[in-house]
């Protein structure tokens, strides 16, 4: 069962068997993902869907990391980990129980409602992923593991993985990709003391026999994960050697291990790219400028997604008074969206109610869900996006953010308002309208205080907004034949 050579074994009695079958265009709409195909690494800045290759940009739920520690699950226990919930210490997901409609998955007679059911309610905000660990024996929450009890890992529970498989289908059809987190930190030398052996082996196999045929995967070698460059190479080829599907690979990192987790990654196949932690919600621009631009000098084009955010005892702290989502709208959606980044997932800290390890209700971050959303649609909406690059140097002052298609189309971010100057100065013959959008409420593009400009100028003038000047905005200018 471990080795990669196809002639290991004995054959069994379909060896060599044939047959046909018919595929059919598919009959599925919306954001299933059937309807679109798998997302899929092209060596370029976003993943794509196979079928219609529209490149994906996502917006996500990075907790509860434990989101598979779930009472309805067969053989699910809370080990001792902190922070349990009330009780025996499992999710159920509670608030969510009306939110699943009837001809959703259940199993055993009504089981799994809470967690369908908040699944559903995701995906009605637009939320597109979620980050999940596969095991955490030993680690923060120590209640999620394939196996039927933790310390038997050559064996596999197959009554609780067929009901992680109805769990995960029915993400496939919500149009949500599960960002897959094989360990975290404090068990990722678990196995064989940190090597490619034996029970590493057999996990990444089984993993990847039972959920690689998931359009959405991604397999995140581990959180803030502590293996060598060269053990993280191992693991990488091996899964990619498994998986016949070539989902994409990444690893976490600790926030103070940026350049040590990544740089020596730059180029090396089958890596597409971090799953970003950063400490500092103002670092999040310049970070993924800096690995966009690093990797294309390196042969082989990163995805760069924001997967968490610190502080790590906050994260992104649910609606109400003293939320943070202001600053987390600015810096770290729009920061990395503008910069060329692939999207972000929310991670919830610990130190608020429905936090990382004990969340029950996602609808406690209902408005940042909304304001997630209203980022995605614009790009989706009025964005080419994919051919469009980081271009910060058009714009006074420093503080703005440009995504640009030169000559065509620009996007520009004011993280305060006020007003910005663009350069055109190479379009002479060329007129830009300029539109305004509310990125905190959401809106129709609007006129402000200029509505078109002239190319061939160093430094156009985009006018100012049509109201609450101070706030964050988005200008975007597109070139136009009057």
């Amino acid at each position: 069962a471990l080795s990669l050579d196809p002639f290991a074994g004995s054959p069994s009695h379909v060896d060599g068997q044939r047959g046909t079958f018919t595929v059919n265009p598919t009959d599925k709409t919306g954001t299933d993902f059937r309807a679109k195909g798998r997302l899929v690494y092209t060596r370029e800045r976003y993943l794509r869907h196979a079928g219609t290759h529209e490149p994906f940009i996502k917006g996500g739920a990075g907790s509860p990391e434990n989101l598979l520690a779930y009472a309805d699950f067969d053989g699910t226990m809370d080990n001792g980990g902190p922070d349990a919930l009330p009780g025996d210490g499992l999710h159920r997901y509670g608030p969510h129980v009306d939110d699943w409609t009837d001809g959703d998955p259940q199993w055993k007679a009504g089981k799994g409602k809470g967690l369908i059911g908040g699944l559903n309610y995701l995906a009605a905000q637009d939320i597109n992923a979620i980050y999940l660990l596969l095991m955490n024996w030993r680690g923060d929450g120590d209640d999620v593991w394939p196996w039927p009890a933790p310390q038997q890992q050559d064996r596999f529970d197959v009554s609780k993985l067929d009901q992680w498989e109805i769990v995960f289908a029915h993400m496939d059809q919500l149009g949500i990709a599960p960002n897959m987190l094989v360990q975290e930190t404090e068990n990722d030398t678990l196995f064989d003391g940190g090597s490619l052996g034996r029970l590493r082996k057999l996990y990444f196999r089984e993993m990847v026999a039972r959920f690689g045929h998931h359009l959405g995967v991604t397999w995140n070698l581990g959180e803030e994960n502590n293996n060598s460059t060269a053990e993280r190479i191992a693991f990488a080829e091996y899964i990619a050697a498994l998986d016949p599907y070539d989902h994409p690979i990444v690893v976490h990192n600790h926030v103070h291990l940026v350049p040590e987790t990544y740089d020596p990654l730059l180029g090396v196949e089958p890596f597409t790219g971090p799953s970003f932690q950063l400490a500092n919600p103002g670092s999040v621009h310049s970070r993924t400028i800096q690995y966009l631009d690093l990797a294309e000098a390196s042969g082989r084009p990163w995805v760069v997604p924001i997967d968490e955010i610190g502080h790590y005892s906050i994260g992104a702290s649910p609606d109400g008074e003293g939320n943070n989502h202001d600053e987390i709208r600015r810096d770290v959606l729009w920061g990395n969206l503008m910069a060329g980044g692939a999207g972000v997932e929310w991670y919830f800290g610990y130190t608020r109610p429905h936090a990382d390890l004990n969340l029950e209700d996602w609808r406690s971050r209902h408005d940042l869900w909304r304001q997630t959303a209203t980022a995605l649609n614009f790009f989706r909406t009025y964005l080419p996006f994919d051919e469009m690059q980081h271009h910060d140097g058009l714009t006074w002052p420093d503080e703005d953010y440009v995504l640009a298609k030169p000559g065509e189309v620009y996007a520009v971010y004011l993280p305060a308002g006020g007003t910005t100057a663009l350069e055109v100065k190479d379009y002479p013959n060329r007129t830009f309208s300029v539109q305004w959008f509310d990125p905190r409420k959401g809106s129709p593009l609007m006129a402000g205080s200029i509505s078109f400009v002239q190319g061939g100028s160093n430094a156009v003038m985009l006018g100012t907004p049509p109201y609450e000047p101070n706030a964050d905005w988005v200008i975007l200018v597109r070139a136009v034949d009057r």
